[in-house]
């Protein structure tokens, strides 16, 4: 069976990780199956919406390689993908419910309503609404009105949760809740069933936090008559600290990692992981992910966000993707620190991505190969300490390394070794004050590899300047 799954976000915000990670689930298990993905903006409530938050949510998913078959932007047979631009079909669907005897208006006034919650917290009872309009069959020439659901009296309510197993709510604990409000906008979990049921969603794999939507939705669905879909409702994602993800805490934005410089490739192994598991593996790619992914393989418990971790997934990515997929990546952020990108800069970038976890670290490092003289950043410490007692040595190695026929990796440690020889001395007695000479620092890429990439005329230079 090919699945039809989709993910809804609200327009209120960036991509949030969370949700990122439902999005990946959904999309995996759309892809798993042959079967679409959708996206749909709700963006009902007015008073939050942001048509920004809508650029951010659908640059975020771009950006980890969520495609979309149906949805802003792309279109399809179940369109428009917005739920602003739906407001016909809820109309309508809440005409039917009334005329059915399914639903009904109420004109019960703030002030009641605010007396029947006081009395119930003064007395212990249940908080919900009484039913006082229930059977009073009011006409539209009332004014204003709620439109709210007949919820049955007493009868269970179950769910067949692809996670959580059976979960099951009595319907006396819910009271007739509002569908439509008195300014005609309708409410959340009215319109997301309506959805639904009419783009053919078949499975909604969405967080912890919509369970306590979800008895009011599978009421709406038995009283349009709709086919339900299937439901897997998973695990929250925790902090370092064992609290929910919030801004409070860190970075929950996607577009924050990005800017961080991870791969997305990184990115989507790494949210993949987070309460999946396929065995013991930790890496892998998209095409093995769409191969290996089951929803079996979702965890019941939360899954913990671990910064660490993720930068070793993501140095992993940045020495495993083929280069030039990274020197395309780095171009623009190299060009954009201003970055004078010589003849050799792919070459930097294969030495140091062995290095570095993310994009930004890999441009840190690179400083050393594409800033003049003036403006690279000196260890006056290690020089003082370590280049300066060695200065004769450098300027002899300048020597030898100027008499190099060719400027290749090979030759240029021909004549490193040769120096040592002829010097009585062992590698790291040159190493170290070499690498100060020529980049500054203590540490530092390879001897060899700093010495071609920086090339002939700028590591001469630096070792016969010697930073003094």
């Amino acid at each position: 069976m090919a699945f039809r799954t989709r993910f809804a976000p609200s327009p209120t915000g960036y991509l949030h990780i969370g949700g990122a990670r439902t999005a990946l689930f959904s999309w995996l298990l759309a892809r798993k199956t042959g079967g679409q993905f959708l996206l749909r903006i709700e963006d009902t409530d007015e008073d939050r919406n942001r048509e920004d938050a809508v650029d951010a949510i659908l640059d975020g998913l771009r950006w980890l390689g969520i495609d979309w078959d149906e949805g802003p932007e792309v279109g399809g047979p179940h369109g428009p993908y917005r739920q602003s631009e739906r407001l016909g079909l809820y109309q309508s669907i809440a005409a039917r419910l009334l005329d059915e005897g399914k639903a009904y208006r109420c004109d019960c006034s703030v002030a009641r309503l605010a007396g029947l919650r006081e009395t119930a917290k003064a007395e212990g009872g249940r908080r919900g609404y009484d039913g006082h309009c229930r059977d009073r069959n009011l006409g539209a020439d009332v004014g204003s009105t709620v439109l709210r659901l007949r919820v049955p009296d007493s009868c269970d309510v179950l769910l067949d949760d692809l996670i959580k197993g059976t979960v099951r709510w009595d319907s006396a604990e819910l009271d007739d809740f509002i569908l439509v409000r008195p300014d005609g906008m309708p409410m959340y979990n009215f319109v997301v069933v309506c959805d639904d049921v009419a783009m053919e969603i078949t499975h909604v794999l969405r967080g912890d936090e919509h369970l306590n939507n979800t008895p009011k939705q599978l009421l709406i669905y038995e009283a349009m008559g709709a086919a339900k879909p299937q439901f897997g409702h998973m695990p929250l994602i925790l902090d370092d600290q064992g609290r929910k993800m919030s801004k409070r805490f860190g970075d929950v934005a996607v577009g924050q990692y990005r800017d961080a410089g991870y791969p997305p490739e990184a990115m989507i192994n790494y949210l993949a992981r987070l309460g999946w598991a396929h065995g013991d593996a930790e890496l892998f790619g998209v095409d093995e992910l769409i191969r290996m992914f089951s929803i079996d393989g979702i965890g019941a418990s939360a899954g913990k966000w671990d910064v660490q971790k993720l930068r070793w997934v993501s140095g992993h990515w940045l020495k495993s993707l083929p280069l030039d997929r990274v020197a395309a990546a780095m171009r623009p952020i190299l060009e954009a620190r201003g970055y004078a990108l010589g003849e050799r800069w792919v070459d930097a970038v294969r030495v140091l991505r062995e290095r570095a976890h993310t994009y930004v670290e890999l441009a840190d490092q690179a400083a050393v190969f594409f800033l003049d003289d003036a403006h690279l950043p000196v260890d006056a410490d290690a020089v003082t300490a370590v280049l300066v007692p060695a200065r004769e040595l450098v300027s002899r190695a300048a020597d030898a390394f100027a008499s190099v026929s060719e400027w290749t990796e090979a030759e240029i440690e021909a004549a490193g070794n040769a120096l040592c020889v002829t010097e009585g001395i062992k590698l790291g007695k040159l190493a170290q004050p070499l690498r100060v000479a020529l980049v500054g620092q203590k540490v530092g890429p390879g001897l060899w590899q700093t010495l071609f990439i920086l090339g002939r005329e700028t590591s001469l230079r630096r070792m016969r300047r010697a930073w003094s």
